[in-house]
């Protein structure tokens, strides 16, 4: 059995974004991401947004079985283009654009805020590490739209994982171990924080410990949260000064 958390010393604790940070719920979020995104490419001369956005989840679904042999963002184009052709990696401009202009109107599903950055403050307590290990299906340039949404930005965290610089995603537990070659870190000194028990959880076969927060779950497979230590965000907040 995994030690619990509280015999370890933990060093360096990596946070989820959707959910765990920002308080929403992951339909309400995508429900109005594609309506951003869909009324976005109409105005840009986008003949068939459907197509498009099918384009796009076919690139999800290439990053998500990335085995790491390209980086996301690579897997990402190369799924979306052979979906629309391969004139339509010009569309990568336009989406920058988006990601750094209309996709902020999704902002409106954001439920009450919460004392993100205190939590912040506690957990980097004692020299901790916070690294944010928000599943990289998304531009740096959306990573830093959404982390505005609560008042933070890249340099409250030593790294963060985009399309950009990675080649695996939750729940492939190669994802946290990438991240923790970049670092340099221990997996037994290491907490992920996130709010679904796949692709959160799956740090666990990774050797890092875990906590899931409840307050926005995540659980689509119906997996039970009884194995994790878990709890509210408030529950989190108190946990966070408990640390060894």
């Amino acid at each position: 059995m995994e030690r619990t958390i509280e015999t370890r010393r933990i060093d360096t604790v990596l946070l989820d974004l959707d959910g765990t940070l920002i308080p929403m719920e992951q339909q309400a979020f995508l429900d109005a991401y594609f309506v951003e995104l869909a009324r976005f490419l109409a105005c840009h001369g986008c003949r068939d947004a459907c197509a498009a956005l099918g384009a796009l989840m076919a690139g999800v679904e290439a990053m998500i079985r990335n085995d790491g042999g390209a980086t996301n963002r690579e897997r990402f184009w190369d799924a979306f283009c052979a979906r629309l052709g391969g004139e339509a990696r010009a569309l990568e401009g336009a989406l920058t654009a988006f990601y750094a202009g209309a996709f902020d109107g999704v902002r409106r599903v954001l439920g009450p805020a919460r004392d993100v950055r205190g939590l912040l403050e506690r957990l980097r307590a004692g020299g901790r590490t916070l690294y944010l290990a928000t599943n990289p299906l998304f531009p740096a340039v959306a990573v830093r739209t959404r982390l505005a949404w609560i008042g933070l930005a890249e340099a409250d965290f030593a790294g963060v994982t985009t399309y950009e610089n990675s080649r695996f995603c939750k729940p492939n537990p190669d994802y946290y171990r990438e991240i923790l070659h970049r670092l340099g870190a221990a997996p037994a000194r290491c907490l992920m924080i996130g709010n679904n028990p796949s692709d959160d959880m799956s740090a666990l076969q990774a050797g890092l410990s875990g906590y899931l927060v409840t307050d926005y779950l995540e659980n689509e497979r119906g997996l039970p949260i009884e194995p994790y230590r878990h709890g509210t965000f408030a529950e989190l907040l108190a946990f966070a000064e408990t640390l060894p």
